[in-house]
């Protein structure tokens, strides 16, 4: 009995020790189903460990990293990132690398390396609300820096070396409520009547109060913006021992109105000289050059090019007209001095005696007939000459031989 029952002893307890041996391993089996499962979830989803998942948000905190560019294991329905202190220069990848990103309503890309922000940087973020590019190096803004943002209600570009801003550059924002634009380098802001904002900080800048500035001013004093820092938002130009704020520095209206106009009427002039150039083209048409229905059109302005082919051809024509004058005016003086037709009188026959006798006797062929009258030897050469050659007679000459014959 002892047997038996120690025998059945040891049976139950090979039984006891063989039951946690199966239950390890459905465990073990259970944890390598899982973590398959989850290495599947990471390989196709990459995310970092600095995100945080919740049903409504995706936020991924990047700070501080030293990145160059805009990771690309994150999730793509991420809708808060914050890039703050990194050497982000936002190029043509990063762009690209953000066009994924379809649902971001925040992005921070403060304290980076950013110098230009390009023509549609951020354009498939339709759904971004807040977007923080503050302490950059940002010196130029394209104007279409920020289109497709249509949602986007808070823009921080404060501690940037911008220059210059234009209208136009926030022209696409419909829904743009809070403006930052302190301590750059902004000595004026041209912005359009129809610029609506909440709240707006200007401070920091080195504002000039001067013509150009009046739009601004005006801007502020009509619309409901608040002006952030208003105190502090001064005039360095002129330098006053005042400190004005640029909301109520003394602009006069009226002396800007002589400026404008002259602007406008130089933008004119140039717009009319556009338009009067391409009407020389129409110019040239039958209609214009008969003059139908009795109208002429005015003939453009000619610019400096014209001007100057016009005294290049009149100096070429002035200086051929000269030479050709100083080569022709010797022969035509002498035609004229030479030509002398007058009729021989009776007082000048004895002249003409004394000078034919002397061209006679010069000659070397009638040298021997020196001893010869002068009146002869004319008759004798008369004599040679044909009746009738085609040449008229000298009557004169004929009737003063018959008298001395």
């Amino acid at each position: 009995l002892h047997h038996i029952i120690s025998g059945q002893y040891i049976e139950k307890s090979a039984c006891v020790h063989m039951l946690p041996l199966r239950s390890n391993r459905k465990v073990l089996n259970m944890k390598l189903f899982w973590l398959v499962i989850w290495a599947g979830i990471l390989f196709l989803n990459p995310v970092t460990a600095d995100c945080n998942i919740t049903s409504q948000t995706v936020t991924c905190e990047e700070s501080g990293k030293n990145l160059s560019n805009i990771p690309t294991n994150l999730f793509q329905n991420i809708t808060k990132l914050n890039l703050k202190n990194n050497k982000i220069t936002l190029k043509d990848i990063d762009k690209e690398i953000l066009q994924s990103f379809v649902n971001l309503t925040e992005l921070y890309l403060n304290e980076n390396m950013i110098t230009v922000l390009y023509n549609n940087s951020f354009c498939s973020l339709t759904k971004l609300v807040i977007l923080d590019i503050s302490n950059n190096h940002i010196t130029t803004v394209h104007k279409a820096a920020f289109a497709g943002l249509n949602q986007l209600s808070v823009l921080n570009l404060s501690y940037n070396s911008i220059t210059h801003l234009d209208s136009d550059v926030f022209s696409s924002l419909k829904s743009l409520t809070v403006l930052n634009l302190q301590y750059n380098f902004l000595k004026y802001f041209h912005i359009k009547p129809s610029f609506k904002l909440i709240k707006i900080v200007l401070a920091g800048n080195p504002w000039t109060c001067s013509c150009d500035l009046l739009d601004l001013q005006i801007w502020l004093t009509t619309s409901n913006v608040t002006m952030e820092n208003e105190n502090s938002t001064t005039c360095t130009l002129p330098n006053t021992k005042e400190e004005v704020s640029i909301k109520t520095e003394a602009i006069q209206p009226v002396d800007c109105k002589i400026e404008k106009p002259s602007l406008e009427n130089t933008v004119t002039s140039t717009s009319d000289i556009k338009l009067q150039s391409s009407a020389l083209l129409t110019a040239l048409t039958a209609n214009n050059i008969t003059g139908n229905n009795g109208t002429h059109r005015e003939l453009p302005l000619l610019g400096k090019s014209w001007t100057f082919l016009a005294g290049v051809l009149g100096f070429v024509l002035s200086t051929t007209l000269l030479i050709f004058t100083a080569i022709k005016c010797p022969t035509w003086y002498h035609y004229l001095i030479s030509y002398s037709h007058r009729r021989l009188e009776e007082n000048d026959s004895e002249m003409f005696e004394q000078e034919f006798s002397a061209d006679t006797s010069s000659s070397p062929t009638v040298s021997h007939t020196n001893n010869e009258d002068p009146i002869v030897i004319l008759e004798k050469m008369h004599t040679f000459v044909p009746a009738e050659d085609g040449f008229i007679e000298d009557k004169y000459i004929d009737s003063y031989v018959t008298e001395e014959s």
